[in-house]
């Protein structure tokens, strides 16, 4: 039976959103099932019109209930760095799952990352770090993407690129003004792809 993958992101300008369905595309490539799901916004609609930030994508799934992940083999997470740590947007969501960690209920189940953050310094792999304690707390296993599946990618060094071996990852501008290149929606897709041969190779 296909692995069961849940893709779950915070995006706020796009760019996170992007690598999410890059994931999808690597995902469905090695026979998995996956459903796409966004937390939920913390900001008033007030804010975020100040901020500039686009409409809602009205066609993807706000996950306000974290039981509906329990169904789930594996989990990949979409994560705009704020200061290398999680938005406030996904700690929120994580604060509501303290009946998942009473029972158990993500524990054995794997997850990886993948991020977008404003400059080179930004912070990529810090905030897959930051997730550990997180993952950890509830069982999680975490699988990183390592450089055996984007090792040509990795190495080249002839553009600005985000991605790591924590995971794809993308650079948005302070201004979010630069949108994910195609080699880094094509380490996304890499990510989905390995992320689902690793849940088949371990009988998910």
């Amino acid at each position: 039976m296909a692995p069961k993958i849940a893709i779950v992101y915070y995006s706020m300008y796009g760019h996170v959103k992007s690598l999410a369905h890059a994931e999808a595309e690597g995902i469905r490539s090695a026979g998995g099932d996956v459903d796409i799901y966004c937390v939920e916004e913390t900001l008033s609609p007030e804010v975020l019109a100040k901020m500039h930030a686009p409409p809602t994508d009205s066609s993807v799934t706000v996950l306000s209930n974290p039981s509906v992940l329990e169904q789930y083999d594996g989990f990949l997470f979409g994560i705009p760095t704020r200061y290398g740590s999680f938005p406030a947007q996904w700690r929120t969501f994580w604060d509501r799952t303290g009946k998942q960690w009473t029972a158990g209920a993500y524990w054995g189940k794997l997850a990886g990352v993948f991020v977008s953050v404003a400059t080179q310094g930004g912070g990529q792999g810090e905030t897959a770090l930051a997730t550990m304690s997180t993952l950890t707390h509830h069982g999680i296993i975490y699988v990183p993407l390592g450089y055996k599946p984007v090792a040509p990618l990795l190495n080249d060094n002839s553009e600005v690129r985000g991605g790591t071996p924590w995971g794809a990852g993308t650079f948005a501008n302070d201004d979010g003004s630069r949108m994910p290149s195609e080699k880094e929606l094509e380490i996304a897709r890499a990510q989905g792809k390995a992320f689902a041969e690793t849940l088949t190779k371990f009988g998910f």
